[in-house]
């Protein structure tokens, strides 16, 4: 069997270029010629064009993408096993462009293809039964109880970040309809923020146990550790997790593995997004510069809707591609998969 221009190419590119040239190491010479398999197993599948007769020419831009899609819905494979595979061709089709220059225009095409940006992921929120019971944990009778619910409870309903919490002072809290808190925010901007009447019956009782109603407290720390001193943010978190602890005894799963301050914060967001609370108006509750920083809440809404949907959904199992058919061709595929 005559050997085709791609596989001499690709014998040399495998054997000679990388580890000769480019001092690639085995196993990563072993991880490109899982992705050439697996590009012959498309070619054969989807082209009808077995290992062995697969030419250069065959090979276009379109021919690329379109393993790469096959890749994700077909194989299941996410999207940096994606680029990782990209990345591969990206190498093989550079050292094209020296070693069959007539093609040369192609090659840059293939090139071109873009790695796919992944989604970021959904910031975690806790979801508003989990507020509730959060907030139900501190023994509000007792003196540290109170002012460990006070502290929660406004880190909460304000959406305020732990600085910005550990920065107040009594004289930032409005207790005169509207209620209101006073809430420095990055670069010393200050911005109200509306308080509910349950949160300000919370702040009054913590603030006359600690005498901080007294104008001669105005500028104390709101909050203050055993010393008197503000709280740090580790102090805060700490007071977070002892309560975080007591939910998941009972409710393992109705919070995020991982609970921080700032997630209370991303919690007020959404539930303000979902209860129809126009974008702008919570860009400025938190104290957003910008609207785009806010939209992030918008679309994590959005996806968490679609994946709801996703997973009522009755999923029907899809028929198995016949396999083996490519395997019947020796040669560059076995050789290939011998490849050490």
């Amino acid at each position: 069997m005559k050997p085709t221009d791609f596989s001499k190419k690709l014998t040399d590119y495998l054997s000679n270029y990388l580890p000769g040239e480019r001092g690639v190491s085995s196993n990563t010479i072993k991880a490109y010629k899982d992705t050439f398999i697996l590009f012959l197993r498309f070619m054969q599948l989807n082209k009808g064009k077995n290992a062995n007769s697969l030419m250069l020419k065959d090979i276009t831009q379109e021919v690329v993408i379109q393993f790469l899609d096959w890749l994700e819905a077909e194989r299941c494979c996410g999207i940096s096993t994606r680029n990782a595979r990209l990345a591969t061709l990206h190498s093989f089709f550079n050292f094209l462009q020296y070693r069959s220059p007539i093609l040369l225009h192609e090659w840059q095409r293939i090139l071109a293809i873009p790695m796919k940006k992944s989604e970021k992921p959904i910031r975690a929120h806790i979801c508003l039964e989990g507020i509730k019971l959060l907030l139900e944990q501190p023994e509000s009778e007792t003196f540290m109880g109170l002012r460990d619910l006070a502290i929660l409870s406004l880190l909460y309903d304000s959406g305020a970040r732990v600085q910005e919490l550990i920065d107040l002072t009594p004289a930032d809290i409005n207790l005169n309809k509207p209620y209101s808190v006073r809430i420095k925010g990055k670069g010393n901007k200050k911005r109200l923020v509306p308080l509910m009447s349950d949160q300000v019956a919370i702040l009054v009782e913590y603030m006359k146990n600690n005498h901080l109603i007294e104008p001669s407290a105005a500028f104390y720390p709101l909050f203050s550790n055993s010393r008197g001193d503000h709280f740090t943010r580790m102090g805060i978190n700490n007071i977070l997790q002892k309560y975080v602890n007591r939910v998941k005894v009972d409710n393992p799963n109705l919070l995020p593995n991982k609970v921080t301050p700032h997630i209370l914060r991303h919690s007020k967001a959404m539930h303000l997004l979902q209860a129809g609370v126009n974008i702008v108006y919570i860009r400025d509750f938190l104290g957003h510069s910008s609207i785009t920083t806010t939209e992030v809440y918008a679309r994590a809404d959005t996806k968490l809707k679609r994946e709801a949907l996703e997973k009522a959904h009755n999923l029907i199992p899809e028929k198995k591609s016949e396999q083996g058919v490519w395997l019947s061709d020796i040669g560059i595929m076995d050789w290939l998969k011998q490849l050490t």
